[in-house]
């Protein structure tokens, strides 16, 4: 099998995990596979959606935590895709028997206003964005008792499973906002300086993957900076995260 055969079957297992709802073992337990390697699957896994209908609407970030990147051993955030088809609307219903074993986690969205150039040093990318709101993530690793590595993760498209958008906002400076995220009686807390220190650095570290990786970055795309807290489990019921200042956003598991 060259190296072709071996992206593309890749892809088509971890496609299946997840419209069958069916985790998979780490893909690194039978395949020697790296960075380079894991993000080839990562565009045939998204390029199998896109064939299927979806249209890509931005793009998120994982690994922005600090202490998660000293866990993992590694020192470089990871960049996935995502797709209108993820997209939930607030305070709608996501389905969860869609689902293996999904998490939810409070971030922070960006909106880009334009087109940028991540090969042009000059192009700033906070300099595009043209409005900010409070978001949720819904991740859902494919992997079997969530034992990934880094690659695995990648590969899997980050573990992309569903996002929702609180109201837009302009643009502000987002450091030190305190994060809530409620689900059911559960309460965590936490803050946007646990996404790189201060989101904008995370915008930064996106547009040297972007070039890095050839990953197109268009007006109107969103962008989802990194958790402010830790992901917990999404169960039936309301979940709710509040970002002081930017305001809420809530889904429903059903």
């Amino acid at each position: 099998m060259d190296a072709t055969e071996t992206t593309a079957a890749l892809a088509d297992r971890l496609d299946t995990a997840r419209t069958t709802r069916t985790a998979v073992p780490s893909l690194t337990d039978t395949h020697r596979l790296d960075v380079d390697g894991a993000y080839a699957v990562q565009r045939a896994l998204v390029a199998r959606r896109r064939a299927r209908g979806e249209r890509l609407t931005g793009v998120k970030l994982g690994f922005t935590s600090e202490a998660k990147m000293a866990q993992m051993g590694v020192s470089e955030v990871i960049v996935g895709r995502l797709t209108d088809a993820m997209r939930v609307t607030d305070d709608g219903d996501l389905a969860l028997g869609g689902l293996i074993h999904p998490k939810v986690e409070p971030e922070i969205a960006y909106r880009l206003g334009r087109d940028v150039d991540p090969g042009d040093p000059t192009d700033f990318l906070l300099a595009a964005v043209d409005a900010v709101a409070p978001a949720l993530e819904v991740i859902d690793s494919r992997y079997r008792d969530f034992r990934f590595t880094y690659e695995d993760v990648i590969a899997d498209n980050t573990s992309a499973a569903a996002y929702v958008l609180g109201p837009w906002s302009p643009p502000r400076d987002l450091r030190d906002l305190k994060v809530v995220l409620t689900s059911g009686i559960q309460e965590t807390t936490g803050s946007t300086s646990a996404i790189l220190g201060d989101p904008a650095r995370a915008l930064r570290a996106l547009r040297d993957i972007c070039h890095r990786r050839v990953i197109p970055l268009r007006a109107g795309d969103v962008v989802l900076a990194g958790a402010a807290t830790a992901a917990v489990p999404l169960t039936a019921g309301t979940t709710r995260a509040e970002v002081e200042g930017l305001g809420a956003v809530t889904v429903r598991g059903v």
